[in-house]
């Protein structure tokens, strides 16, 4: 089995696998913050005082790395104003109370056998669509690689290494043939024949119903389907999901530093992404709703579709709120996510989960002195160095920093949770790319 270098075993805690996708009820505010991707803010295309529909476009994109917003509900705009932001800072949003109608606009789906793969994309980037793994990088920019970068193979990550989430499993499971459908897609705007579908074998579920599509596919081959198409079925540790590991994993291919997955041919896109790309091509429905996990002390743990928009308050509230003494509230996983001080922040494109933790589970360590055990970059999937990195930050010799490449740190926290010493390695880290971009 193909595997990167570093990474760590974790206990999975993946205790909603079985439990089935439930919608939530719609907000009654909705809290849509005017950046949630990568790149430039959107702008409002809508004022105080007016009215929409679910769906409709209420922010345009700014630049080329930018995405649109659509309204998750039906309703009146009351503000455009600054609210907290799930990543701490605050941030412009736009406030609408939900008319509880849930009036949509009216969706036209198209034939993509009828479409050129330039005019794809065009719907992809009107539709909104993020990478919905967690990073919110905008998928048209992702499908639109310089014409020197030839792209000949395409990986679908459904690896979901995190602990506690299990919303791209389940969606890989009840939404397989959508999935496989935008992947496709993929394939056909990049024009390669080479795909990947990757899959943690602690999914033997999941991999199972993607084997069913994939001798399906072949046993009645399609001109316009992908010529070779394989299931790759991948090693469960952490961080698997990650894009430089995956690739490295997939196809033993290394992209150098601070390059790009294009650098080595290679695009890689999250499962419910895949699954956007197809309901913006195939319904017409731009992306202004996602699924979550919500798991930890919580009285009823699951999986939810939830409208972009809604305040974690109201998702905890809908899950019975808390069972126990909970002392840490995180966006996304407990390796990579956010802790949050408000409940009033809203769910944003590229928040996979909630996870609440009690104080035993969240427990907060003292630092002590390095032993010099070399744990950390043993398990550093980067080839990083973190404790010397972390020492030249504690010493404030910033100059020195970037002949150690901090900015290739990915912040998957492996360096910190192995580290016996338990310095704030990943902080430090964060701090060293500040201090280098200065």
């Amino acid at each position: 089995m193909n595997k990167f270098k570093g990474g760590i075993q974790i206990p999975e805690r993946k205790h909603t696998k079985n439990i089935p996708i439930e919608e939530m009820p719609l907000p009654q505010q909705a809290v849509v913050p005017l950046s949630q991707h990568t790149g430039l803010p959107a702008k409002p295309v809508v004022k105080t005082g007016d009215f929409v529909k679910t769906g409709q476009l209420i922010a345009e994109a700014t630049a080329f790395i930018s995405a649109t917003l659509h309204s998750p509900v039906s309703g009146k705009i009351t503000a455009i104003e600054s609210r907290l932001h799930p990543c701490g800072y605050n941030f412009d949003s736009i406030i609408i109370e939900s008319d509880n109608k849930d009036e949509t606009v009216e969706f036209k789906g198209k034939n993509p056998d009828k479409l050129f793969p330039n005019e794809i994309v065009e719907i992809i980037k009107n539709a909104g669509i993020v990478g919905l793994g967690g990073a919110a990088f905008p998928t048209h920019v992702k499908l639109s690689p310089p014409k020197e970068k030839k792209i000949d193979s395409v990986i679908l990550n459904g690896c979901e290494c995190e602990p506690y989430l299990t919303c791209d499993y389940r969606v890989m499971l009840e939404e397989t043939e959508k999935v496989f459908s935008g992947f496709n897609l993929v394939m056909k705007i990049l024009n390669t024949e080479n795909g990947y579908i990757a899959i943690e074998d602690n999914k033997p579920e999941a991999i199972e119903k993607m084997n069913v599509i994939v001798k399906e596919m072949k046993q009645h081959p399609n001109p316009a389907l992908p010529a070779k198409l394989k299931i790759v079925k991948l090693k469960t540790k952490y961080p698997q999901g990650a894009e430089k590991q995956l690739i490295k994993a997939v196809l033993k291919r290394e992209v150098p530093s601070s390059g790009l997955p294009m650098d080595v041919g290679c695009i890689v896109h999250n499962v419910q992404t895949a699954k956007a790309i197809h309901q913006a091509i195939y319904e017409g429905q731009p992306l202004y709703e996602r699924i979550i996990t919500v798991d930890g002390n919580v009285k009823r743990p699951g999986n939810l579709k939830v409208r972009i928009g809604t305040p974690l308050s109201q998702v905890l509230d809908y899950c019975g709120g808390f069972t126990d003494d909970v002392k840490k509230i995180i966006a996304g996983g407990p390796m990579m996510g956010i802790t949050q001080f408000s409940l009033d922040v809203p769910v944003v494109k590229g928040m996979s989960g909630i996870v609440a933790l009690t104080e035993k589970e969240s427990k907060h360590y003292e630092p002590t002195n390095c032993i010099r055990c070399g744990k950390c970059i043993d398990v550093c999937p980067t080839g990083l160095v973190p404790t010397l990195i972390s020492r030249l930050v504690e010493k404030k010799r910033y100059e020195e920093l970037k002949n150690y490449n901090p900015l290739d740190c990915i912040e998957c926290g492996c360096c910190a949770y192995e580290c016996p010493a338990k310095i704030h390695l990943v902080q430090n880290i964060k701090l060293a790319k500040v201090m280098i971009q200065k």
